[in-house]
């Protein structure tokens, strides 16, 4: 299906569903427990903070089915609410959840804000700096994200050309995230700040666990050749060593919801039957002709079909879905 197809909200229209909902029906009201309140664009960020919180935090995921696209996604004047009330929001950043952006300005919110994308070390700013040091420049920079919402030129509902901006699939960048996650949180609720700094030490050693499992995929299988719809799955592949050889004209297309031109097309199907792709990696959320045509050549040529979602599956933690899907890869390959 095309993306994008209903129009990013308004700012007037979030104030006046916030206006609404303060006066209707009061679906969301204030915990009352003393515990922070963190709101995350997308499930995939809500579990990590829960992962990370515990008990001591109160999340909302606004984004939990795969059937809402964050590209074109509508907020609620129960999500505007919910931001409103918000200690902590995290976001994905990089044009992926504009939304977000929408709902601080409109709400004026306080909260501290923690974009994941900007700790990508594909992120534009951090292009060529390593990321020795980065921790406390990083929590310094979320904690200060909602000012940089109003001036950070990329802010907007575009995405940002030549970054990819799914960047939950790069495990480091992750780890990098719930170590902000965990110091936010603590200066949040600094009676808490043991468990926060234990529980990130706990979730980053899981990390290490994907980065060794990918690192085994490297080492037996490295420059094999990937074919993807969009770019969804790409810092898993190269995490893995794994080689995209995926018209970039064709990904894009797919993921602005375009039709992807025919040269492109016809250029995709004779890369698949040259033999050169070991793996389709396809996006179990989106879709469209073109995809349907490059996944019947890989199918009739043999090679192994893979579908990787955006959202959490249901009953996954950020873990084990991400450990499911490298050993999805890893079975591809080995069959």
């Amino acid at each position: 299906m095309n993306r994008r197809l209903l129009p990013m909200i308004a700012l007037s229209a979030v104030a006046a569903l916030a206006l609404a909902g303060c006066a209707g029906t009061g679906t969301t009201e204030p915990s009352g427990d003393g515990k922070v309140q963190v709101v995350a664009s997308t499930d995939v960020y809500g579990q990590i903070a829960e992962q990370i919180g515990g008990d001591a935090i109160d999340v909302t995921s606004i984004i939990t089915s795969a059937s809402q696209d964050p590209h074109s996604f509508e907020a609620t004047a129960q999500d505007q609410l919910a931001v409103s009330r918000a200690d902590l929001i995290i976001e994905n950043g990089g044009g992926y959840d504009s939304f977000v952006d929408s709902l601080v300005e409109a709400s004026k919110s306080s909260a501290h804000v923690i974009t994941a994308a900007e700790y990508s070390h594909d992120w534009p700013e951090n292009e060529g700096h390593s990321d020795e040091g980065d921790d406390h420049d990083h929590a310094e920079e979320s904690a200060h994200a909602e000012d940089d919402h109003a001036a950070d030129e990329h802010a907007g509902h575009d995405h940002i050309e030549g970054f990819n901006e799914h960047v939950w699939y790069d495990p480091h960048t992750i780890e990098h995230v719930a170590e902000a996650i965990a110091g936010e949180l603590s200066e949040l609720d600094p009676g808490n700040s043991a468990t926060f700094e234990a529980n990130a030490a706990d979730f980053v050693a899981q990390i290490e666990g994907l980065e060794a499992s990918l690192a085994q995929i490297e080492a037996s299988d490295a420059g094999a050749g990937v074919f993807v719809t969009e770019p969804v799955p790409v810092y898993l592949t190269t995490a893995a060593g794994l080689d995209n050889l995926t018209p970039e004209a064709f990904s894009e297309a797919v993921e602005e919801g375009q039709d992807v031109p025919p040269a492109t097309l016809l250029e995709s199907l004779n890369l698949i039957e040259s033999g050169s792709v070991r793996i389709l990696i396809a996006n179990a959320q989106t879709g469209g002709a073109e995809t349907t045509q490059v996944i019947d050549a890989a199918t009739a040529k043999g090679i192994p079909v893979l579908e990787f979602s955006e959202t959490l599956p249901e009953g996954q933690t950020y873990i084990s879905w991400m450990q499911q899907n490298i050993e999805a890869l890893s079975g591809a390959l080995a069959g």
